[in-house]
């Protein structure tokens, strides 16, 4: 039963392996987290017997990729149906690009399970504050990330103008020639001498050719 006695908050842990999400509650309350913890074998149960007591939920996914196609629609589904409670997955996994999914569905923190448990009970108290918490296991990779991105950035900047990218930013939504001139406040005649320019310095001949040397030279 979840506690109603006073102002005691309530930490939903949704884990499919009983064992651990047993012992999971045991030592969060032994390392400080003063929260009444109750437990779920899956999100699909605690949907089902969701109560306006619970102060956040936190979801071991273990070995389980986030990205999992059933994983990553259950979160988004909870996260659609409850869109102000705090979400927060716990994982095996450090993956930059699980990380980010996780992040983009909504949630709060996203804990790799190699981080100790005092770690574990100040993201959970960040996440129900109001905060994101991301391990720093996951940093390196998003420092490489944002240079890769950052040397990409410069390089186009080297091969097009500013008006040259709005023109491509254009082209990948598939616009056309007048709508590109309508949006941009140009002249179409303009846009046809833009386009012309950039694929001369892409060395393609069409527009689709744009689209698939950019995405070669850039994604």
């Amino acid at each position: 039963m979840k506690s109603t006695f006073g102002t005691t908050r309530v930490l939903d842990i949704i884990d499919e392996r009983a064992l651990d999400r047993e012992c999971l509650s045991q030592s969060l309350v032994s390392h400080g987290l003063e929260m009444t913890i109750v437990l779920f074998n899956s999100i699909e149960t605690w949907m089902a017997k969701y109560a306006e007591a619970s102060s956040g939920v936190l979801i071991n996914v273990g070995s389980h990729d986030v990205t999992e196609p059933h994983i990553e629609e259950e979160i988004r589904t909870l996260l659609t149906r409850f869109p102000d409670l705090p979400v927060i997955i716990l994982s095996d996994s450090h993956d930059l690009r699980q990380v980010l999914t996780a992040l983009e569905l909504g949630v709060r923190g996203f804990i790799p399970s190699a981080v100790g448990i005092a770690v574990c009970v100040k993201a959970i108290s960040l996440a129900l504050s109001g905060g994101i918490f991301i391990s720093t296991e996951s940093l390196p990779e998003l420092r490489r990330l944002m240079s890769v991105a950052d040397q990409q950035e410069r390089k186009r900047a080297e091969i097009f103008t500013y008006r040259e990218e709005d023109v491509i930013a254009m082209l990948k939504l598939g616009k056309a020639n007048k709508i590109i001139a309508y949006e941009l406040d140009l002249q179409e005649s303009t846009v046809k001498v833009h386009i012309r320019n950039i694929m001369k310095k892409l060395k393609v001949r069409n527009r689709t050719e744009v689209i698939f040397k950019l995405n070669e030279l850039f994604d």
